[in-house]
């Protein structure tokens, strides 16, 4: 835990981190600004009425510690969001917004066939997003790229669908393929067909996995082909279980990479705090992984704070975050040129660090 108590000065610290995100939902971090005028352009009525007390909304639904309530946002930012307009331009400034706060390599994911029922085709969706993020300072192919979900919940032949869609763009700037949504009784197997198909297509998988549901699943997800796995904290049990230890070594030997989204996993009630969270334990247990924001409207963030939090109430020193940010890079699904220039560009800090 750091023994800087100066906020402003630990929030430098983090700010001048160089981050690599793999894990932001488009649907959840819009700027606050952007979606009250979405909102009001489609003639939708904000649950406040103005830009300050829409983000006290977010933060309050965030701190109800219900899962329900966190969840209301994105209702309504979907339908916010159901333009092509719309889109790109939320893919652009999120991007920005990503470069701003210090990202050197940024993947972002959302569910583009979750417009179709506000009649936006899928393949519009993905193209308005992809052409935001060819607007940005993180240019797109080379330091960004999206990540196609599918709703988990949905029925096998709906997931194959958004992997047919996220082949047909992986060479425009599509990187990977997710499963996303209500976890709990909907086990990654579920959908081995819609991973075959991404897998037999060379598209790199990230799923959600052991943040509503056991560490098992996490291993199933990898076992399905995940190189990455979104969130996986219940991956701790088998710290806390001896008997369930096969489970962290098979995860290790198969060189997968966690992608942790701690205040976001306090939100949802993965974690009770910050200062408890298993990041710290799995980080020491040697788990390759790194810490994002998830959804940064839904829970109020940047991954900049979500740094300056972990070194506040964690063991967890700069170091420690520069190594993750690291080990992200390598695991981005991004070109392997723009992956090492990354990790270069994050070991310079490392050194710098070292000598100050």
């Amino acid at each position: 835990m750091t023994t800087d108590f100066d906020p402003a000065a630990l929030r430098a610290r983090a700010r001048a981190l160089p981050k690599v995100l793999l894990h932001e939902h488009l649907d959840g971090g819009l700027r606050v600004a952007t979606l009250f005028e979405l909102l009001r352009e489609r003639g939708i009525t904000p649950p406040a009425p103005d830009e300050a007390t829409l983000a006290a909304w977010f933060d309050a639904n965030a701190h109800a510690g219900s899962l329900v309530k966190y969840l209301q946002g994105f209702a309504l930012t979907v339908e916010a969001m159901s333009s092509p307009a719309a889109m790109e331009r939320v893919a652009f400034e999120a991007a920005e917004d990503a470069q701003a706060d210090g990202a050197v390599l940024a993947e972002f994911r959302i569910a583009p066939l979750l417009f179709e029922t506000h009649g936006v085709a899928g393949e519009a969706a993905v193209e308005a997003l992809l052409a935001g993020l060819a607007r940005s300072a993180l240019p797109l192919q080379q330091q960004s790229g999206l990540i196609v979900c599918a709703m988990r919940h949905l029925p096998p032949e709906e997931t194959a669908r958004a992997a047919r869609l996220a082949i047909k763009f992986m060479d425009r700037g599509v990187v990977g393929f997710d499963l996303a949504g209500a976890e709990h009784g909907h086990p990654p197997g579920e959908h081995a067909g819609a991973l075959r198909l991404a897998r037999e297509a060379g598209l790199a998988l990230t799923l959600h996995a052991g943040e509503a549901d056991a560490a098992e699943r996490v291993v199933e997800a990898a076992r399905l082909g995940a190189r990455r796995i979104g969130h996986g904290v219940h991956l701790v049990d088998a710290l806390r279980y001896p008997e369930r230890g096969a489970l962290l070594d098979e995860i290790k030997a198969l060189g997968v990479h966690l992608e942790i989204c701690p205040t976001s996993n306090v939100h949802t009630g993965a974690a009770a705090s910050i200062a408890s969270h298993p990041i710290t334990a799995l980080w020491h247990a040697g788990v390759s992984l790194s810490y994002h924001t998830d959804n940064r409207l839904m829970s109020c963030i940047t991954q900049s704070s979500e740094a300056a939090d972990l070194l506040a109430h964690t063991p967890l020193t700069e170091r420690d975050l520069l190594a993750m940010a690291h080990q992200a890079a390598g695991h981005s699904f991004l070109p392997q040129a723009q992956r090492r220039q990354a990790q270069q560009t994050i070991a310079a800090a490392g050194e710098a660090l070292q000598n100050r």
